[in-house]
């Protein structure tokens, strides 16, 4: 009889696991999907350029708040 609650315990444990498992990867999936559309949000704004004279590089442009108060 004793290993019939052990298996009994053993098998409420893994449904409370796996429930516990199930939840934390929506959370993580809804967490990714959050982030995966802010990026693409940031990606879709294009960024200023400016030529750094002594270098001949093009560099994103230094944007003061005031200018563009959607960017943080």
């Amino acid at each position: 009889m004793p290993q019939v609650l052990i298996l009994v315990a053993a098998g409420a444990g893994l449904i409370l696991a796996g429930r516990w498992f199930r939840d934390m990867q929506r959370r993580v999936q809804a967490e990714l999907r959050a982030t995966e559309e802010a990026l693409k949000e940031r990606d879709a704004e294009p960024v200023p350029l400016e030529r750094d004279p002594s270098t001949g590089i093009y560099r994103p442009r230094h944007v003061s708040k005031a200018e563009n108060p959607t960017r943080h």
